[in-house]
């Protein structure tokens, strides 16, 4: 048996056979052409066919997941940018070469410029260009793959696979996903969690894996290949274990938050964009604890509009329906960039001009960004949130750009009304100054990914330190007590959004240190309300424990 160790986007077990899913690799050979004007016209014509494709899918999307939709727009704009478009063009005219090796040759560049960067919108960047420059060359008359899962349910394994595709898996077929490439908040996860399909990605698949027999465990983010029939036996009986599991979950999807003793503890929900609200509302979430703003602008050559952000809050403010649904500003910065702002680059990101301070710096994107949510507030139960926050001159720098977004709103006749305002603790400076935050803030949200990598001094995405980095430090659960009785002092509501607010092992431990709202992935949400409902506060179990 082979062991390989990846991260899991959707818990669950299975075992079967493997299916390896690849895309053709187009590898067209360079050659000379004689007609320049023939073979532009042989593009713009596959262009054309392709952007009539996308729009005929896009109709056919209707009722179907949002983010197939969204999916076939962004493959939509990626075809219709001229820089994509111009570069395969100039190739075409200034190397007299053919479309197909034009359009393989700029897909490569491109991928080859973006392929080390980490943010989620940049790998689904790269993913649409792959997908725009097949459907381009399968245009211009090459065959691509397709899915044939068979009769028998497979594990299906792929380096990759976009919405479009997953869509196409008939559900009663498929057993679990494993990918190369992918992270718990793109779509395709996403998509595998609604489908209630155990996923895990970031294990370098082969495709002489096709036709073995494997286990995945979706809790702990394992493959196992060509297990023994012993383990085939014992992991079966994990799978029946976890369906009646996961069928006395969905029991408590419309249960109140309330521990044995009576006390209410909000169980939210961490979100990407609007296109996670469906997974809000499957899993019975309270609401939304952390939208993560800043995946709107990046991946673009400009920052978005106060209109356009304008309405994708009033979306998740209406979809709400009056439940609390909490926005982070805009937290760019270390892996996150937006190549427009033209932040500098850095001897030590992580540690650099990031979250607050460089939203600061940016004060006109800034502002936008902060008109646009009070102005969806209108239409909802909007809180609004700073990340990296690290001093109280950064809230008087705060409050004045408040001040004058509600200007320029007033003087535009544009309705808002006030938002309740959050300070993310992620830093040991914020802690020590927790008490003063809270009295300038009307809640404080834990963020325990960079809390614990700043009180450690280890970066989290650094490799090397993966069995060395420990989110469950003594010293990180000080300060996160610490934070809680802080706010308390001052009156005020205190969160955990970070991922260690899903692991159950920790709940009673943060009930217990009066926690007043856990933030979780959607499909984390009933695992943790199960324990939160099972747990006694009261002195009399104290005194038993």
């Amino acid at each position: 048996m082979e062991i390989y160790k990846g991260k899991s986007a959707f818990p669950g077990i299975a075992a079967g056979k493997i299916l390896f899913f690849a895309r053709e690799e187009y590898e067209i050979r360079w050659h000379s052409i004689k007609d320049v004007h023939k073979e532009l016209d042989s593009f713009e014509k596959a262009k054309k066919d392709v952007a009539d494709l996308l729009l005929k899918l896009l109709a056919e999307a209707e009722g179907k997941p949002a983010s197939v939709s969204k999916n076939y727009k962004a493959q939509l704009d990626v075809l219709m940018d001229h820089s994509y478009s111009d570069a395969i063009c100039g190739m075409i005219e200034n190397q007299a070469v053919s479309a197909g090796y034009a359009i393989q040759t700029t897909r490569d560049e491109l991928i080859y410029t973006f392929q080390n960067l980490e943010a989620p919108v940049i790998r689904e960047r790269i993913r649409h260009i792959r997908e725009i420059s097949f459907k381009l060359i399968r245009a211009l008359g090459t065959s691509s793959a397709q899915i044939v899962l068979g009769e028998e349910p497979v594990i299906l394994i792929a380096e990759e696979l976009n919405p479009a595709e997953i869509l196409e898996i008939e559900k009663n077929n498929i057993l679990a996903v494993v990918t190369s490439h992918g992270s718990e908040i793109s779509h395709s996860s996403i998509m595998t969690r609604t489908m209630n399909i155990p996923s895990l990605f970031n294990i370098n698949v082969d495709k002489d894996w096709d036709g073995k027999t494997a286990i995945v465990d979706g809790y702990t983010g394992t493959l196992y290949l060509n297990p023994s029939d012993e383990q085939l036996k014992e992991y079966e009986l994990r799978r029946q274990e976890d369906l009646r599991e996961r069928e006395e979950l969905m029991k408590l999807k419309d249960s109140p938050d309330i521990t044995l003793d009576g006390k209410e503890v909000n169980v939210y929900a961490n979100i990407g964009s609007v296109d996670d609200l469906s997974n809000v509302d499957y899993y019975g979430a309270d609401g939304v604890g952390l939208m993560r703003s800043e995946f709107q602008y990046l991946g673009k050559d400009r920052s978005p509009s106060e209109n356009e952000l304008f309405r994708e809050y009033r979306k998740l403010a209406e979809a709400m329906k009056g439940r609390n649904a909490v926005v982070r500003t805009i937290d760019l910065g270390a892996d996150k960039k937006a190549d427009y702002m033209r932040i500098p680059p850095e001897t030590n990101p992580i540690m650099g001009n990031r979250g607050i301070r460089l939203a600061l710096d940016h004060r006109e994107v800034f502002e936008e960004q902060l008109r646009a949510i009070y102005r969806a507030g209108w239409y909802g139960n909007l809180s609004i949130m700073f990340p990296m926050i690290s001093s109280l001159e950064e809230m008087d720098e705060i409050d004045e750009i408040i001040s004058s977004a509600k200007k320029n709103l007033t003087s535009r006749s544009i309705p808002f009304r006030d938002l309740r305002r959050g300070v993310m603790i992620e830093t040991p400076a914020a802690v020590m100054i927790a008490e003063e935050l809270a009295e300038r803030a009307d809640f404080l949200s834990i963020g325990t990914n960079d809390l614990t990598q700043y009180t450690l001094a280890m970066d989290r995405q650094n490799p090397s330190l993966k069995d060395k980095y420990n989110d469950h430090h003594p010293a990180v659960l000080k300060m996160i007590k610490m934070v809680i009785e802080a706010g308390h002092r001052a009156g005020k509501r205190v969160y955990i959004c970070g991922e260690i607010a899903a692991e159950t092992s920790l709940t009673e431990t943060f009930l217990r240190m009066g926690v007043d709202a856990l933030s979780v992935v959607p499909a984390c949400v009933l695992p943790v309300r199960r324990i939160l409902r099972e747990t006694d506060l009261s002195e009399r179990a104290a005194e038993r424990i």
